[in-house]
């Protein structure tokens, strides 16, 4: 079976001191100084964020050293000390990247080495529980202040960090003419993760925050990022939860031959092919540069986590299934029509259209044919296509659009997340979902769909976090909205969000949707044992 390419399609289809000092419980409630801010003191010096009327926010918070000349491809430093009260109103910017999704901005800085931090604006007892989010975006897109903590820190009672780390070929370019003194190349941005946690346990008390209770979160390239800290030697003990939403572990991270290889791709995209000078080739060449090399997904360089025998010394996929990852309690589960982006990025791509847009010129936008869908699913799935056309017909009841969706979610997400969640379910406490709301606001730029997206790739996080990106939720996706704040912030409280945990195949899988919550048959309702069956 010829496999669909690895989910980087989603994202490319969709193109488009101080006066007050904090103590183990935090500033207490409204504490401001004359600006009418918020202050705390960091190990590296005071800062001074925002207060609002439920919350109080530190942005643009340095956790390392920018990662500039001698430090480009290097692991991070830590950041640096200032006196007096520095200004933490503003995000940093983000990571060198192109313009991804409606979140993420294109951007060509290399200082970018920024998180911040939300927290309720009540003092507490006790020291609250800190999450901190991993962004997705496939590893060449997104930056942490995109996704605003106030919700899940003020209805959830957490502290809420939101991390940048580098993307792309800056964070993930593992050519052997970069390696460091230890020989390693490549996970420069899961360094940079690994910073953050350390910055989180040295500093969550400063705001209030339990360095003994930190959750990890990230949804698609960040739950990616999840799993491989639960592998990676280096980030034992610096979190004791973990989430992962839209991704798992079940799917492997590049091998070193295929991200030398990858490298080798990218040095020669970017004219930097003489052995003799290529590290230099390299370092000379721009930030823009080298963001426009590495491209989109699908017609660009794919970079990511690698096995590298330091940072990621084994796969996390080999160590889910042989029972080796760090052992904390999981949250982990899918969206019901994850592809369904996918489908809509190649219409509005001209991917389907008989001819494809030329250079430079604005592509038209194609509906899925019935005999363009059946094409696609005969060079997937070859000999066994027929059998996928007779599980998901294009017919008067679903579009080859919507046909397409469903596919690509069971085959792609349902099956590889189910899976990893029962290998996970065997050595720690796990709990599923499925979000399911199949009026999911969509995003508010660009036109509307032409087809039910239903519960897409990234319609849950306009329910747990603060965008700007996505049409405004209805008062029933309000109360849904509410549920999942709750579930989000109880699991990072006690490691159970509320509903039983999974312990075998039929075992319970909480569906949220707008209508109401309950349990479903996941593994029936995609088809899991015949995805298995062709995964061989």
């Amino acid at each position: 079976m010829t496999s669909i390419p690895y989910r980087r399609w989603v994202v490319a289809t969709a193109i488009f001191v101080a006066a007050t000092v904090g103590t183990a419980a935090g500033p207490a409630a409204g504490a401001a100084d004359r600006h009418g801010a918020a202050v705390v003191r960091t190990d590296q010096g005071a800062l001074r964020g925002t207060v609002a009327g439920d919350h109080l926010t530190f942005e643009g918070i340095p956790y390392a050293r920018p990662p500039l000349g001698a430090l480009r491809w290097a692991p991070p430093r830590p950041g640096p000390q200032w006196t007096g009260v520095r200004d933490a109103t503003r995000p940093g910017p983000a990571c060198a990247q192109l313009k991804g999704l409606p979140m993420d901005d294109a951007s060509a800085s290399e200082d970018c080495l920024y998180l911040n931090v939300t927290m309720p604006r009540t003092s507490a007892r006790t020291p609250r529980p800190v999450l901190v989010w991993l962004h997705g975006g496939d590893f060449r897109f997104g930056q942490g202040d995109a996704y605003g903590g106030e919700r899940l820190a003020a209805d959830g009672d957490l502290i809420v960090v939101t991390v940048n780390y580098r993307l792309g070929a800056l964070g993930f370019l593992a050519h052997p003419a970069l390696a460091g003194p230890d020989g390693s190349t490549g996970n420069y941005g899961l360094q940079d993760q690994q910073a953050a946690l350390r910055w989180v346990r040295r500093n969550a008390a400063a705001f209030g925050g339990d360095p003994g209770s930190v959750t990890l979160a990230g949804q698609s390239a960040g739950a990616t990022s999840v799993c491989a800290h639960l592998a990676a030697p280096g980030s034992a003990g610096l979190f004791h939860r973990a989430i992962m939403q839209s991704n798992s572990c079940a799917n492997p991270v590049q091998t070193r031959a295929e991200a030398v290889e990858a490298a080798r791709e990218f040095t020669r995209r970017v004219g930097c092919t003489d052995p003799g000078v290529l590290a230099a080739c390299l370092r000379a060449r721009d930030a823009a540069t080298l963001v426009d090399a590495v491209g989109y997904p699908g017609a660009g360089v794919d970079l990511g986590p690698v096995v590298d025998g330091r940072t990621l010394p084994v796969d996390p996929a080999n160590a889910l299934v042989n029972g080796r990852l760090h052992p904390v309690p999981v949250l982990t589960g899918t969206n019901r029509d994850e592809s369904t982006l996918q489908v809509w990025g190649m219409e509005r791509s001209g991917m389907n259209c008989p001819r494809p847009p030329a250079p430079g010129q604005e592509p038209e936008s194609c509906p899925l044919t019935d005999d363009r869908y059946r094409e696609q699913v005969r060079a997937m799935f070859g000999e066994r296509a027929q059998e996928v056309l007779a599980r998901y017909p294009s017919d008067d009841t679903r579009s080859a659009s919507e046909a397409l969706g469903a596919v690509w979610t069971d085959q792609a997400y349902a099956e590889p997340i189910f899976t990893a969640a029962l290998a996970f379910a065997r050595t720690v406490p796990t709990y599923v979902y499925e979000f399911a709301d199949e009026d999911a606001p969509f995003f508010a730029e660009g036109p509307e769909p032409t087809f039910p997206t239903g519960a897409y790739h990234c319609a849950e996080l306009p329910y747990l976090f603060d965008v700007d990106y996505a049409e405004a939720l209805t008062p029933t996706q309000r109360r849904l909205s509410g549920e999942m704040v709750r579930a989000w912030s109880d699991f990072a409280r006690t490691g159970r969000p509320g509903w039983p945990r999974l312990r075998d195949r039929g075992g319970y899988v909480r569906v949220l949707a707008g209508g109401g919550s309950g349990a479903t048959d996941f593994a029936a309702a995609h088809s899991y044992d015949f995805w298995r069956s062709l995964r061989g």
